[in-house]
């Protein structure tokens, strides 16, 4: 009974556990098909005329890769129809950014929050 007990409490204690939190926010007034990944990209800056359908929001461990983290955008890009992602940006969240001694604890940031802009090219 004391195993089953510890077993059901192990359950809860690690299921609240999340490595990555995915949001995404459609905007675009236009319903667009959903796309593979692998047909999303990258880009840091956008020179072709195109339409903002969204953004997306991931919030990770700060040891997460930056391409890790791309590839969770380009995933959620596609789930909304978009082209490209763009306009990427990050910081640091919660009260650790708010302790004074800033620079002696720099490194320890748990959490980072990324966010991108999510458009379509216009044809």
């Amino acid at each position: 009974m004391k195993k089953f007990i510890l077993m059901l409490l192990m359950i809860f204690v690690t299921s609240g556990c999340s490595l990555y939190r995915i949001d995404s926010e459609d905007v675009a007034t236009f319903l667009y098909p959903e796309k593979p990944a692998s047909e999303v990209t990258y880009l840091e800056n956008v020179d072709k005329p195109h339409e903002v359908i969204g953004f997306i929001t991931v919030n990770a461990e700060r040891s997460k890769s930056m391409d890790a983290i791309i590839r969770k955008m380009k995933r959620e890009a596609g789930l909304i129809g978009g082209d490209a992602i763009t306009n990427l940006q990050t910081n640091a969240t919660g009260t650790w950014k708010k302790i004074r001694l800033q620079k002696l604890l720099g490194n320890a940031f748990i959490r980072a929050k990324f966010s991108a802009t999510v458009v379509v090219f216009q044809k």
